[in-house]
């Protein structure tokens, strides 16, 4: 007998433990060269078939060794125009042709390559996938009732996760180590395990890599040039979770169920992230919806009547194109990673369809900075209306997504009011961030944790109170009723980076008439100097004020246009002296200026002689700007004048 396996059949493996059986005893095998050609390309590439279909080669060599079968090789290697051809079939009627010639039994385990050969009348063994009872994996040696992971690796001694997703440990469980030897017979069962049994599949197969998804383990293979040894990682759940076994879980399904059908579930690798959503997909399949999950790699494990797609022709989009005619109420994206799954997620949200995607994010910061570059924040809250973090396998916290106008918080007037998105702590009804457009860019800032004031015993002291302190200072004891209202470390560095925003925003605005350098200068929240060559000033400020009127009403701070003429002039006029040997203070028509470049960002006493005036916060640039015409500035000019020295020192 006479017979001639394709490619498909060697990388099945099937037909040597068919000759071992008897069925094919005294066969004279005959391996196209075509064959040999894929089988080196593919493992020229990494890829596992490669090594599986080489393999099974040497097994046939072995066997014609034993004199069991007669092994040929017969016909010529593929020219480079044949191998460009290889997907319209050119090398697939190479292999037949090789059949032909021989007047040999054609063997394939490729259906559509069956079809094809007996058009021709050839004489066809179909050997079809195989869907009874099989054996246990070689691999589910290494597994317990308490495994999560095994790791394998040529040279060192295999290890595996143990105990469960809050509590888990990773332990040797052998004291031999694996040879690559041992690996490759693993892989090799591995696939042909995946290519028979209908719930295995390989889901990724790349130049040294092969993920393959056999039931709910998901096993990894990994060789050189990829790693730099054969790793093979196999991961499997443990446990069956069910969406009421969840403490809030009432609060998802409260949102699913109604108008707030998009939710996010965030949290770092290994938390839990995927054993929630395949329990949210149960249940709204148990609940009558129509669930379908969009996978790469295909890892959920979820009911039959639930489908889960991969990517179509290598994109999400193409899957998306194809559930936006299935019409699914809802789907379960797992994982959301490349910017073009975000896209596809929002543009599926905003279609009407419910979605559920997970994140990988330590934060709900995170888990909106990851959006922010993909979906503009003014439809954020439309594509997301709930944020659900997990941790050690337990719902942490749930955020609601909003949508409003105003300025947002901790920036006080510095802004003017914008379209802002809200992220609310659902648990306490608390605002945590706020999410807005500034210059181009989105910007998440933290809500409280950039303003406020805090209220501190004041140090012990006989001075007599000034006046009036102004805004940035503190006022000493006696004004506030024994106690001192201070302003946090740091704050007005916080407030200066508020005002160079607002600077920046001025200056584009500004720049759009001018063709010199625009230097803005801001004196107050809502209020900015801004000094341009003199031939430019015109042009800023329009026929009537017509431009200039504009720029206010759109930024919402008013602008002062000045010529830097002025400001050169303005200069010649300012004041610099020291106090006594103390500190150095600038004066002009409009401030006083403390120079205090030693005392950068930090909380200061300042003190007359013996006697304390006030307490201050020094800015990033090392200094505290007071009003010329306030009582505390008035007052150090009076003991300067006195011959007094000023001194600061930290609080």
């Amino acid at each position: 007998m006479k017979m001639v396996p394709d490619t498909s059949v060697l990388i099945d493996g099937r037909i040597t433990s068919m000759i071992k059986t008897g069925e094919y005893k005294d066969a004279t095998i005959i391996v196209p060269e075509a064959v040999i050609a894929e089988l080196e390309a593919q493992a020229n590439q990494g890829r596992e078939i490669g090594f599986s279909g080489l393999n099974e080669l040497q097994a046939l060599c072995k066997l014609a060794e034993e004199k069991v079968i007669e092994l040929k090789f017969s016909g010529s290697r593929p020219s480079l125009e044949q191998v460009k051809l290889a997907s319209g079939g050119e090398i697939d009627a190479m292999i037949r042709n090789i059949a032909i010639e021989n007047s040999a039994q054609f063997v394939t385990s490729d259906n559509v390559q069956a079809e094809v050969a007996r058009a021709k009348g050839l004489n066809v063994i179909y050997l079809r996938p195989q869907v009874t009872d099989f054996m246990p994996l070689a691999i589910d040696q290494f597994f317990d009732e308490h495994t999560i992971a095994v790791h394998l690796k040529e040279r060192v001694c295999p290890v595996a996760k143990k105990g469960t997703i809050n509590a888990m440990k990773l332990v040797q469980i052998r004291d031999t180590p694996t040879t690559e030897y041992e690996l490759r017979t693993l892989a090799q069962e591995i696939l042909e395990r995946a290519k028979r049994d209908p719930d295995g599949f390989i889901e990724v197969e790349k130049r040294g890599i092969t993920v393959v998804q056999i039931g709910s383990m998901r096993i990894a293979i990994a060789r050189r040039p990829f790693s730099d040894g054969m790793e093979i990682t196999a991961v499997r759940p443990i446990v069956d979770v069910t969406l009421k076994d969840y403490a809030k879980a009432d609060v998802i399904r409260t949102r699913l169920s109604g108008e707030k059908r998009g939710l996010i579930i965030a949290g770092s690798p290994g938390s839990g992230k995927t054993t929630l959503a395949q329990s949210i997909a149960t249940y709204l399949s148990d609940s009558g919806f129509v669930v379908k999950t969009m996978e790469a790699p295909r890892e959920l494990q979820v009911p039959d009547q639930i489908t889960q797609y991969s990517m179509l022709d290598g994109s999400m989009e193409n899957t998306a194109d194809v559930l936006m005619l299935v019409r699914p109420d809802f789907v379960i994206f797992d994982e959301l990673r490349k910017n073009e799954d975000f896209k596809t997620f929002a543009d599926m949200r905003l279609a009407g369809m419910g979605m559920v995607g997970v994140v990988h994010a330590t934060d709900v910061r995170d888990a909106l900075q990851r959006f922010s570059y993909r979906v503009d924040y003014g439809v954020l809250s439309q594509v997301i209306n709930t944020i659900v973090f997990v941790k050690e396998g337990v719902i942490t916290k749930i955020f609601d997504i909003g949508f409003t106008i105003k300025v947002p918080e901790g920036m006080g007037s510095e802004m003017h009011i914008r379209p802002v998105t809200t992220v609310t702590d659902y648990e306490t009804g608390t605002l945590a961030y706020d999410v807005f457009r500034y210059d181009g860019e989105t910007i998440i800032i933290p809500v409280g944790q950039t303003g406020g004031i805090r209220l501190q015993s004041p140090p012990v002291s006989s001075a007599k109170p000034p006046l009036q302190p102004p805004a940035f200072v503190t006022p000493p004891a006696t004004a506030r009723q024994g106690l001192v209202a201070e302003p946090p470390a740091g704050w007005e560095g916080e407030l200066r980076t508020g005002w160079k925003l607002s600077e920046k925003e001025i200056q584009r605005e500004i720049g759009r008439y001018t063709e010199g350098s625009v230097d803005v200068q801001m004196i107050s929240d809502t209020k900015a100097v801004v000094y341009i060559d003199d031939k430019d000033v015109p042009a800023a400020i329009g026929k009537g004020g017509k431009n200039i009127s504009a720029i206010v009403n759109k930024i919402g701070i008013g602008i002062d246009i000045k010529p830097k003429s002025e400001r050169e002039k303005l200069r010649k006029d300012e004041e610099e002296f020291n106090l006594g040997g103390g500190v150095k203070i600038q004066t002009d028509k409009k401030q006083l200026t403390i120079i205090a470049p030693d005392h950068s960002g930090k909380i200061v006493d300042v003190f007359a002689g013996k006697e304390y005036l006030f307490t201050a916060t020094v800015n990033e640039a090392g200094e505290i700007h007071l009003a010329k015409n306030s009582s505390i500035a008035q007052e150090m000019i009076r003991r300067s004048g006195a011959g007094e020295i000023i001194k600061l020192r930290p609080v």
